[in-house]
């Protein structure tokens, strides 16, 4: 059966925050994104995991726009690290070996670039991650040439593609919602295939996602979804139910910025600059 979200079932879902909290009781979220030409990923997302609620965010990037990063977002801990070619380098394992183990939630491939480097950390994460793990963009192209390791995770995966970067991982011609159920179970990953109509689904359960206009259609608005996934994670949603929250509210805020500038010229940081409106 596919289940849908609307704002009042999609806002019961968010933990609550007592009075008596502090931010580490909000999710420790490590991004590992960004690379020379794609600053404007890493930022997006940082600052949309942090616009919808994380309680403390990790931006690790290449060194190389390191001085960029740390001046787009303010409020997240921006580290530089181990640089090859402007992507992060395998040089960077050891350091991030150490943050893994105090983190809630890990996104990895929003402007991440591909090379021998970006896969050896793919493969490490994926090996060595035991908190949930957030693959968008470039860690989808990556992780399709090892989806035998993906089945060997004991941890939640989330694989968020959009219909070319599925084809990737699994070219058939079954129906759009059966081919998204069948390869999340046989993944045994949590698939959020983006598009009109967002498919959700971790290959029994299965959410389809009714918010969003085509304005939302440009480069980021991905980055910006994914950012609010690891967030939701990191605060101790459900990984399924996070996945499938975060693409209402990330939809919700495209429709916001539709109604109030128009389709045609809203940006993916104007939906973030709206998502405190809805999680309120």
């Amino acid at each position: 059966m596919v289940r849908y979200l609307d704002d009042f079932s999609a806002m019961a879902r968010l933990p609550i925050r007592k009075d008596d909290s502090h931010k580490g009781d909000y999710g420790k979220i490590l991004l590992l994104c960004g690379s020379r030409g794609y600053t404007g990923a890493a930022a997006l997302a940082a600052t949309a995991a942090l616009r919808s609620g994380a309680g403390l965010c990790y931006l690790a990037v290449p060194e190389s726009i390191y001085a960029i990063e740390a001046i787009k977002v303010t409020e997240a801990v921006v580290m530089p690290m181990p640089d090859c070619e402007g992507m992060l380098s395998a040089d960077a394992i050891p350091f991030i070996q150490k943050l893994l183990p105090r983190m809630d939630a890990v996104l990895f491939g929003c402007g991440s670039g591909i090379g021998n480097d970006t896969d050896k950390i793919l493969k490490f994460l994926m090996k060595e991650a035991k908190c949930p793990l957030v693959l968008d963009a470039d860690g989808i192209t990556l992780v399709s040439q090892h989806k035998d390791i993906l089945r060997d995770r004991t941890s939640p995966t989330i694989l968020t593609p959009h219909d070319g970067e599925f084809v990737r991982l699994k070219p058939d011609d079954l129906p759009r919602e059966e081919q998204t159920i069948t390869l999340a179970r046989s993944l045994g990953c949590i698939l959020l295939r983006k598009g009109h109509r967002t498919l959700i689904t971790d290959g029994t359960d299965c959410y389809c996602n009714r918010s969003g206009n085509p304005g939302m259609a440009v480069g980021g608005s991905g980055d910006v979804l994914s950012g609010i996934i690891v967030s939701l994670i990191g605060q101790g949603m459900r990984p399924l139910e996070a996945a499938a929250c975060a693409a209402w509210f990330h939809g919700r805020a495209g429709d916001i910025c539709a109604a109030e500038i128009g389709q045609r010229g809203m940006l993916p940081s104007d939906m973030v600059e709206c998502l405190p409106r809805l999680l309120k």
